[in-house]
């Protein structure tokens, strides 16, 4: 569907074989026309064509000196010219010439004296293998000269790259010991593939020589090497003690800008996850399976950047679901919600982009964005990490681990809270949610690491103040020190207290210094992480769609509602419920679960098995036909607003069309509605926000006060701020509106 038709040109088509030409190639051997003779061949095609020409030349009383004259002119031309002309060994020149002269010789002799003798035939024959055993000499000396010419330019080559070597060993080795005092002996240079730079590995001379003497004096040997800005000395222990190994790089990769890569192929939490580029402009991978991880930058060092690039990194993986927690308005997963919003029409698709398919799902499996669904989220990890525990007890025997085998169906859950400062420092004894919170936060982080849920938090810096206690950096082997924006290095200490990097040459934007402890870490070292942007971000959704797994049956029943209705209206609607939602929708997905009340739905015809997620469930088919529908919403519409069926005054008044809401209906003894201003109870409502001051009121907070529903009472302040009698402060799930007085 929508691939351009192309029509077949027949008569351009290749006309079947005869069948006994068919039946012909069977039976016949493969032949290669175009495939140049070798020893044997040579030999049979020149005896071969010599016959012939003697035979052609008897019959036609040819005159004998032609056939020597062609000899003569073939030796001249093939056996020295062409040989000449390839620059071939002189032994391949004598026996092109000799096998020319000899068959032209062999021709002329036997033109006189009759080709059809014994002689000649003997002759021949004798003549056909001289000619071979030569070609088959020459061809060997041929290709034994050409690998010894071959072999003496691959040690030149050698020779000449191991004196380079050899002069950058005894250059560095010169300066090691002017700004040391360290008398090294450099026996190993490799250059990088990048061509960004090179690595010595040298040997210390004992004592109290140390390979952190030379460490500390990383910054005075790149000044010394006149190195350009950005580029640093890198230096760590070698694979022994004694050992020292250096990192010099020679052109600045740090400086660079460089767009995540366009390769969003299947990746795996078991075998690393690229997070950016060393200085030598290979990936620097971190291993997440066990290990919790904390990011920390000053404001514009690219913290919310870098986010992208951790969360297109998970949702690349085929064994791991994403939760996202941002209590800044959930200003972090907006983009990797919006292309689930446009294919459900409730976000508007950019001009000139194609609307996303209807199966699109959310980026992040949960994003939440108030301590309360933050709350909701850390309590179901919790009861998935009990429910695992025992769930999956045969599952663990089976594999002979203590650890939870992850993969595609039963998935690692990676969390990820944005600003965890904010979350983790907050005053929690002034709000029970947060204080809950909190807890939650370091339980999951000390309890949940073999069932495979981990944590990625970010801050601002370090310091307890931010984190709430030390307890967030000890259970976080994987940091990250971004040092754009800082020049002291405060997070490089608190993170990597023996780090010895200089992050005064870190200062672009997006670098940093990135380490993980443990069997699978690497030592701190500096890194460039990628730019990304909304439309990338947009391709990793859609790019890996259908590759992101689901929850499994055993988590899902544990998780509950709480996991299962994360989607709906009441709890993320304020993704599209907003002023500046221009789609015309107010509501969002408000389909009932299974008829069963259970989180997990087993498959049905027409429908995967999996969660019963709103944003899964099929709209009414053409079935339910319109009475139908309306029936069941006036049924449901009962139940909710308590919609009576008391008689209708006569005459009936005019009313609205659509549904026969009881809350529309006004009883002959109600006051007169309001005027063009506002309902009857507006004035009150605007009270009461003016009364709550500069905090404002939610619209939820006024319906339930002046006893109206919320969608009504949401269109009458709309209506109002529109005239200038309110004003609207948007703030994702925590708008308000305020009186023009205290804005």
């Amino acid at each position: 569907m929508g691939q351009p038709q192309h029509t077949l040109n027949l008569t351009n088509l290749p006309k079947p074989a005869p069948k006994r030409s068919r039946r012909r190639r069977e039976w016949m051997p493969p032949l290669d026309w175009t495939a140049g003779h070798g020893p044997v061949t040579g030999a049979l095609s020149a005896t071969t064509g010599a016959a012939a020409v003697a035979l052609f030349g008897a019959a036609t009383s040819m005159p004998p000196g032609w056939p020597m004259a062609a000899g003569a002119a073939g030796a001249l031309g093939h056996g020295v010219g062409h040989t000449l002309i390839r620059r071939m060994t002189g032994r391949t020149l004598v026996t092109r010439a000799a096998s020319w002269l000899l068959a032209g010789g062999w021709t002329t002799w036997a033109m006189a004296t009759g080709p059809l003798s014994w002689a000649a035939a003997g002759t021949l024959a004798t003549l056909g293998v001289g000619i071979g055993a030569m070609a088959s000499h020459a061809a060997i000396w041929e290709e034994a000269v050409e690998e010894e010419r071959i072999s003496a330019e691959a040690r030149e080559a050698a020779r000449k790259l191991s004196a380079g070597r050899e002069a950058i060993a005894r250059e560095w080795e010169a300066r090691i010991k002017r700004v040391t005092g360290i008398d090294v002996r450099v026996f190993a240079v490799e250059q990088w593939k990048t061509g960004a730079g090179f690595s010595l590995a040298a040997e210390l001379p004992g004592g109290a020589a140390t390979w952190d003497r030379i460490a500390a004096a990383a910054r005075a040997l790149a000044t010394d090497a006149r190195l350009p800005l950005g580029c640093t000395v890198g230096v760590e222990e070698g694979d022994r003690q004694g050992r020292v190994v250096l990192d010099i790089a020679t052109r600045n990769v740090m400086a660079g800008s460089y767009d995540y890569p366009d390769d969003y192929s299947a990746l795996s939490i078991l075998t690393g996850i690229p997070w950016g580029l060393l200085p030598n402009s290979e990936t620097v991978e971190v291993v997440l399976r066990e290990a919790c991880a904390l990011i920390l930058g000053p404001p514009g060092a690219g913290k919310s950047t870098f986010l992208d690039v951790v969360l297109a990194g998970f949702a690349r993986c085929t064994d791991v679901l994403t939760f996202l927690v941002d209590l800044k308005a959930g200003a972090a997963g907006m983009s990797w919600v919006r292309p689930w919003l446009e294919a459900l029409g409730r976000a508007r698709t950019k001009p000139g982009t194609a609307r996303p398919p209807e199966d699109t799902r959310p980026g992040v499996d949960w994003l939440a964005a108030t301590p309360e669904e933050a709350l909701r989220m850390f309590r179901a990890a919790l009861a998935i990490n009990g429910a695992r525990q025992l769930g999956y007890q045969d599952l663990m025997d089976r594999e002979d681990t203590t650890l939870l085998p992850v993969s595609a169906q039963v998935p690692q859950i990676m969390i990820v809270v944005d600003e965890g400062a904010e979350l983790l420092s907050a005053t929690s004894f002034r709000d029970p949610t947060m204080k809950a919170l909190q807890e939650a936060v370091k339980k999951t982080m000390r309890t949940t690491r073999a069932m495979g849920i981990r944590l990625v938090l970010t801050a601002v810096d370090g310091n307890v103040s931010a984190l709430g206690d030390t307890s967030v950096r000890k259970f976080s082997p994987v940091g990250v020190a971004l040092t754009s924006g800082e020049s002291s290095g405060n997070n490089l200490a608190k993170l990597f207290p023996a780090a010895k990097v200089d992050t005064r040459q870190l200062t672009a934007k997006g670098c940093g210094v990135i380490g993980q402890a443990g069997a699978d870490g690497f030592a701190p070292t500096g890194f460039k992480g990628w730019r990304t942007s909304p439309a990338m971000v947009r391709q990793v959704v859609l790019a890996t769609n259908d590759r992101r797994p689901t929850l499994d049956a055993v988590s899902a029943r544990a998780a509950g509602e709480d996991y299962a209705r994360r989607w709906e209206a009441d709890r993320a609607g304020w993704l599209w419920q907003h002023p500046g939602n221009d789609t015309g929708e107010e509501t969002g997905p408000e389909e009932a679960g299974p008829e069963d009340g259970s989180v997990y739905e087993s498959p049905r015809p027409g429908r995967p098995g999996g969660l019963n997620l709103s944003y899964q469930r099929p709209a009414p088919g053409p079935a339910e036909d319109a009475d139908a529908l309306a029936d069941r919403f006036m049924r449901e519409i009962d139940a909710t607003y308590g919609t009576t069926d008391e008689p209708r005054p006569t005459p009936e008044p005019e009313r609205p069309a659509g549904l026969n809401l009881s809350y529309q209906r006004r009883r002959p003894d109600a006051p007169e509605p309001a005027a063009a201003g506002g309902p009857d109870w507006l004035p009150e409502a605007v009270a009461l926000i003016a009364a709550a001051g500069t905090a404002g009121m939610k619209p939820s907070a006024v319906a339930d006060a002046v006893g109206r529903d919320r969608k009504t009472v949401r269109a009458a302040l709309r209506a109002a701020a529109d005239r200038g009698e309110l004003a609207y402060r948007d703030n994702g799930p925590h708008s308000v509106y305020v009186h023009p007085d205290h804005t």
